[in-house]
C-alpha cells in the first residue's frame, strides 16, 4: 500500500483490556482500531481488529498484556495496515493519573515508567496497566518514540481555590491530596473545538463541558483554560455515574465501617462499582434505565431525576464561578446520544432563558452541532469527543521535540 500521512498508534491499557486506534494526523480519522478483552482471566480472551470496513475477531486465552500486544501487532501485519508502511511517528499511551509530576505529556523512559507506576497509589485501577502497556510496546517497537499523555494534565492548571481541599494541610501535603480531575484529554479537546463550532473567538468565551458517559464529569473554562472540574483526587467525586456514587458525605464511610463492619476494599467496590445508576436501578446503562422508566419503574424514575439533578447543580455552580456562561456542551456516550437526558437538563434551565430546538435535539448525528434555538440565552452544543485524536496530536508533538521537550518542560 502507498505510504500514508503521519500516524500515531494510540493505546489505552486497562487492567484486563486494551483499546487501540491508529490515527491519521492529517485527517484526524481513525484508520484502524481494535480491542483486547479478558486479559489474565481464566476464560478465553477476545480480540477485535477493524480496518478498511472489515472486522477480524479471535478468541484464545490471553495470559498478559505482552501476549495481547504482540497479537495486536500481528493483526496489523496480517490484516493491515502494515505499521512499517503507515508513517507511524509515535505510540501514545493514555494515563489516567500524572499527579503533580506530569503537568505535560512525557516521553516514555525507564524513569517515567517508574514514576507512572508510583502514581498508581492515586489511580490503582489504571496506572499500573498503563505503565505495563508502555513498557511492552517500547520493547516491541523500539525504534518508535513512545509517549505518555495524562488525563490529569489539563486540570493541573486549575486555580488553587478549586484544586485545594479544606483538609489538614500537613496531611494533604504529605499524601499529595488535592483535586486532580480526570477526563482532561476530552475536556481539553471539546473546549478547544467549541469556538469553531459556534463561530465565536476563544478569548473570553465562558463554557461548561459535560462529559457524560459511564464515567461522568463536568468542567468550566474561560478562554480555554479550566477553572473548575467535578472529579477530584480520584474519578469518584462529582456527577452520578454508571457505577459510582459521585458526591457523597464522607461520613457515610465512617457510618458503614462502624455499623455494617465493611472493609476498605468492600467500601471501594460499593462506591465505585455497585452504586450510581447500577446501585439504584440494577443497570449502569442509561438505555436500560429509560426502558424501566417507560415501564413505570419508580426506582428508575428517581435514579434519572437524581442523575439530572446533579448535572443541573454543577451547571448552576459553574455559571456562578464563571460569572455567566456562553455555551454548554454535551459529549461522551450519554451526552452525545441521549436526547432525553439533554432535554431534562435544558428544561431545568428554561427559566434562565435556555431554549432547546426540540427537533435538532432529537436528531441522531455524529457531527458537532448546535441544538439550541438562535434566541437561547446560552448556546447548547453536542460535540462528539475524540480523545484518541487529542492523544495522537500531543504524542506527535512530543515525539518530534524529543528529549528537548521533556527536559525543558518537566525536568
Amino acid at each position: 500500500m502507498p505510504t500514508m500521512a503521519k500516524t500515531v498508534l494510540v493505546i489505552n491499557s486497562g487492567s484486563s483490556s486494551i483499546k487501540y486506534q491508529l490515527v491519521d494526523l492529517e485527517s484526524g480519522e481513525g484508520i484502524a482500531s481494535g480491542l483486547v478483552e479478558k486479559i489474565g482471566e481464566p476464560v478465553d480472551g477476545h480480540y477485535k481488529h477493524e480496518y478498511n470496513g472489515e472486522k477480524h475477531e479471535l478468541e484464545e486465552p490471553i495470559h498478559d498484556h505482552e501476549q495481547g500486544l504482540k497479537r495486536v501487532l500481528g493483526f496489523f501485519d496480517e490484516f493491515g495496515p502494515k505499521l512499517s508502511d503507515a508513517g507511524i511517528v509515535a505510540v501514545g499511551h493514555r494515563v489516567v493519573q500524572g499527579g503533580s509530576i506530569f503537568p505535560q505529556p512525557a516521553l516514555v523512559t525507564d524513569k517515567t515508567i517508574n514514576q507512572v507506576k508510583d502514581l498508581a497509589v492515586l489511580a490503582p485501577l489504571h496506572n499500573g496497566p498503563e505503565a505495563k502497556g508502555a513498557e511492552v510496546m517500547r520493547a516491541l517497537l523500539p525504534d518508535v518514540p513512545q509517549v505518555f499523555v495524562f488525563d490529569s494534565s489539563f486540570f493541573f492548571q486549575l486555580p488553587k481555590a478549586s484544586s485545594t481541599y479544606a483538609l489538614n494541610k500537613e496531611v494533604a501535603d504529605q499524601y499529595h491530596i488535592r483535586r486532580y480531575g480526570a477526563h482532561g484529554t476530552s475536556h481539553e479537546f471539546i473546549s478547544s473545538v467549541v469556538p469553531s463550532v459556534i463561530g465565536k473567538p476563544a478569548e473570553g468565551l465562558k463554557q461548561i463541558v459535560l462529559h457524560v458517559g459511564n464515567g461522568a464529569s463536568a468542567s468550566a473554562e474561560i478562554s480555554g483554560k479550566p477553572i473548575e472540574t467535578s472529579m477530584g483526587l480520584t474519578p469518584l467525586e462529582g456527577l452520578v455515574m454508571g457505577g459510582r456514587t459521585g458526591d457523597i458525605d464522607p461520613a457515610v464511610v465512617f457510618h458503614l465501617i462502624r455499623n455494617a463492619h465493611m472493609s476498605v476494599d468492600e467500601l471501594d467496590t460499593l462506591f465505585n462499582k455497585r452504586s450510581g445508576m447500577m446501585g439504584m436501578t440494577g443497570y449502569g446503562d442509561l438505555r436500560e434505565v429509560h426502558r424501566l422508566v417507560a415501564e413505570g419503574n419508580e426506582d428508575a424514575k428517581l435514579a434519572l431525576d437524581v442523575y439530572v439533578h446533579r448535572i443541573v447543580g454543577y451547571i448552576g455552580n459553574y455559571t456562578a464561578q464563571l460569572g455567566g456562561v456562553d455555551v454548554i456542551t454535551f459529549t461522551a456516550g450519554v451526552g452525545e446520544n441521549d436526547d432525553v437526558v439533554r432535554k431534562m437538563v435544558c428544561d431545568k434551565l428554561a427559566p434562565f432563558g435556555v431554549k432547546l430546538d426540540e427537533e435538532k435535539n432529537a436528531t441522531r448525528s455524529k457531527e458537532p452541532r448546535i441544538i439550541s434555538t438562535p434566541d437561547s440565552s446560552v448556546t447548547i452544543c453536542v460535540i462528539p469527543t475524540n480523545e484518541e485524536l487529542a492523544i495522537a496530536r500531543k504524542s506527535a508533538a512530543i515525539a518530534e521535540a524529543g528529549e528537548d521537550y521533556y527536559g525543558a518542560k518537566v525536568a
